[in-house]
């Protein structure tokens, strides 16, 4: 995978607040760390950085340029999103080295067609490889291609590029075909399901009645208070 560059400027506002002010500035709040070294605090342009996570995937290598003058290369290792507004809330990043060996999270990304009647069960959609860090695949394909109801693909199935190692279980289960429900099997399960969804809808409407009669009752409750209240007095 290539390496995008990018610009970064050092943070020194940190927390809520910082985090909030560096976003509202159109940044992203990132730190990196590794190789022993003190973690730095930095700022990314979020509008390229989201463009190259798009188009490289998580494990897209940066080359970063620091407005100190430091320069450094460094992988995602965490990265956290706003799933409402889908926008990325912080980042961290691993420094790497030319020709050092990573271990990350690839996807994993199912190609071709199994045999007519059956589904596919996608038990691990990434897999744990060891990597150049200049050379971090993107995905890794798994082949289902003809596969009959009841065969597996599992890690070691799954074909790696030249320089990538498997650092998971091999027989780490990654797909299952399993065969299709018939029409008649359908039919046959469709009266408990019927049967299901009227006893929900039966609890939900007990639950209702309750809550009604709850806040009927309230009312004369009150009343019979103030009325013990009066005789009291």
């Amino acid at each position: 995978m290539s390496e995008v560059k990018i610009s970064a400027e050092p943070r020194t506002e940190f927390g809520k607040g910082g985090a909030r002010r560096t976003r509202r500035a159109g940044k992203v709040p990132a730190v990196l760390y590794g190789h022993g070294e003190k973690p730095k605090h930095i700022a990314l342009p979020a509008r390229e950085f989201a463009a190259a996570i798009r188009r490289g995937g998580a494990n897209q290598l940066f080359a970063i340029d620091i407005s100190d003058g430091t320069q450094v290369l460094a992988l995602p290792k965490a990265i956290q999103r706003d799933p409402i507004k889908d926008t990325f809330e912080h980042v961290d990043l691993l420094l790497v080295r030319r020709g050092e060996q990573v271990t990350v999270e690839v996807p994993v990304q199912l190609v071709g067609e199994a045999a007519k009647g059956t589904l596919i069960v996608h038990d691990h959609d990434s897999l744990s490889v060891t990597a150049d860090a200049t050379n971090v695949p993107d995905h890794l394909d798994a082949s289902i291609e003809g596969l009959e109801a009841g065969s597996q693909v599992a890690a070691a199935d799954v074909q790696l590029p030249a320089g990538v190692e498997l650092a998971t279980d091999p027989e780490l289960p990654v797909a299952a075909v399993t065969a299709a429900p018939t029409e008649e099997q359908l039919e046959a399960t469709l009266p408990e399901v019927e049967e299901a969804a009227a006893e929900a809808e039966a609890v939900v409407g007990e639950v209702t009645e309750g809550s009604e009669g709850a806040e009927a009752g309230a009312p004369a409750a009150e009343q019979e208070a103030g009325a013990e209240a009066k005789a009291e007095a």
